[in-house]
């Protein structure tokens, strides 16, 4: 099987642990296992409960105890609904290597997390992709998603909130997605690892999987809650859905780590105080990202209204990667050229670091600008 490099994860292997400050970075500035327990409400004697632990595969689906955690974040999500993965990097995988054969016809946006169109590329199927524009305010054009769909098509796959621009797409959005898919029995995989990290409101939108009979959402720990460390995704499905993707885990996943379904237990069980904590961070730091941006000349962007980035444009006479070279070599700062996710002209600027780290890395990336 051939397939494209993944070129988001080919810049951040290269240059993430080279650069000083990592305004790269995708997740919400992640938790200590202190941090943690002091969250939910625990405290560092509560480790002790791992000595007496014995380190087999543990529960192969994951735990009763982690699966009604994960399905008390949707609506109409059940256990059974719920199996565990390494990561939402591994959730996707799993569902695409699941549903898609050679030459079925698949939609994916784009830009979006390049798993969601070059996987169903290397499986053989006939992908088309749906371009979201910037004065759209980086959401679906509907019109253009219903021609499309045509009869035959079986998969639409989106990432809401997207990554990389912080567009969302709300209720009635996610249910005219659902409409399109249902009038030709399509499924819809939606990537929502950053679902809990809206700008307004509660902080959380309405989930695929609840919304459509045959909407598979995939999340995870790493984005929205903080504990990439721990490398646990799932997905949220019908069951026959699942059970067909556990014939596939099998071959690449069997379980995963005891320790980090414990942990990850933890945190959603307390998902309350972790995603509180989370959009403290993610809104006050657009904030002043927002407020940096409208005052540098040579960058623009629509603001976006979830998750932990922000796809900003250049209006420099050079190349993302070559703007993003210069200014890891002159500054320490680390941003992601846009040409890693097909969208030259821009840079992704993840937000969501400590308060002090984005501060002093968008005053730096200011000094840079001032000298071109």
């Amino acid at each position: 099987m051939k397939i494209e490099p993944f070129g988001v994860e080919i810049w951040m292997n290269e240059w993430e642990l080279k650069c000083e400050l990592n305004l790269a970075e995708t997740c919400v500035e992640s938790l200590t296992i202190a941090e943690l327990l002091a969250l939910a409400g625990h405290n560092a004697a509560d480790v002790s409960a791992l000595l007496p632990m014995k380190m087999t595969y543990g529960a192969i689906e994951g735990s009763d105890r982690l699966r009604d955690a994960i399905a008390a974040l949707y609506d109409r999500q059940g256990r059974g609904n719920v199996v565990v993965t390494h990561g939402t990097i591994g959730a996707n995988m799993l569902v695409h290597r699941t549903l898609v054969d050679r030459g079925d016809r698949v939609i994916s946006i784009v830009p979006t997390y390049q798993q969601h169109h070059s996987i169903p590329d290397s499986l053989g199927a006939d992908v088309h992709l749906l371009q979201l524009r910037e004065e759209d305010g980086w959401l679906p054009d509907m019109a253009a998603l219903r021609e499309l769909a045509v009869p035959g098509t079986k998969l639409i796959a989106l990432t809401n909130p997207n990554n990389p621009t912080g567009a969302l797409i709300g209720r009635e959005g996610l249910e005219e997605i659902a409409a399109i898919a249902r009038a030709y029995g399509a499924w819809v995989l939606c990537d929502e690892v950053y679902r809990g990290t809206d700008q307004e409101g509660s902080g959380v939108t309405p989930s695929m999987a609840d919304l459509y009979e045959r909407g598979i959402s995939t999340a995870g720990m790493s984005k929205a809650f903080s504990l990439a460390g721990l490398r646990l995704g799932w997905v949220a499905a019908p069951r026959d859905v699942i059970e067909a993707v556990l014939i596939h885990r099998d071959y690449d996943t069997i379980s995963v780590g005891m320790i980090d379904d414990h942990f990850a237990a933890i945190a959603l069980e307390a998902k309350e105080r972790v995603l509180a904590r989370s959009r403290a961070i993610t809104r006050g730091n657009l904030a002043v990202l927002a407020d940096w941006v409208a005052g540098e000349r040579h960058l623009s962007f629509v603001r976006p209204r979830s998750g932990t980035t922000a796809l900003v444009k250049l209006h420099l006479p050079m190349t993302s990667r070559d703007f993003c070279l210069a200014l890891l070599r002159e500054t320490g700062v680390m941003f992601l050229p846009g040409s890693a996710l097909g969208m030259e002209g821009y840079v992704r600027i993840g937000y969501a670091n400590t308060p002090a780290v984005l501060r002093e890395g968008l005053a730096r990336v200011s000094g840079f600008l001032a000298r071109q």
